[in-house]
């Protein structure tokens, strides 16, 4: 069974930085590509980077160029860097991947952006 366990979230101040993990078992030896996604209040979910079996990256509008999303394929490990977070960066943050096609999904992680 897919397992995916999201950390890292927190209360941040504006310019500030976290980074999440999501921590993957249950998928074999196999790579998948991951994603995250968010939810902020009132709004549906969204993509903001997916990251390829072979590494290569997306990433949403709004993230560009203060996100980065990685992987430690070692530690079955993605990993998403934020930098520069804004207020509107408020969010439920998700880890998800697809796997032989049933998408799975972690219990989201939240970050909270705030003076």
């Amino acid at each position: 069974q897919v397992q995916l366990v999201e950390s890292g979230g927190g209360l941040v101040q504006p310019g500030g930085s976290l980074r999440l993990s999501c921590a993957a078992s249950g998928m074999g030896s196999r790579l998948y590509a991951m994603a995250w996604y968010r939810q902020a209040p009132g709004k549906q979910r969204e993509l903001i980077a997916v990251i390829s079996s072979a590494g290569s990256t997306t990433y949403a509008d709004p993230v560009k160029g203060r996100f980065t999303i990685s992987r430690e394929n070692a530690k079955n490990t993605v990993y998403l860097q934020m930098n520069s977070l804004k207020f509107e960066d408020t969010a439920v943050y998700y880890c998800n991947t697809v796997v032989q096609a049933r998408a799975y999904w972690g219990q989201g992680t939240q970050v909270t952006v705030s003076s």
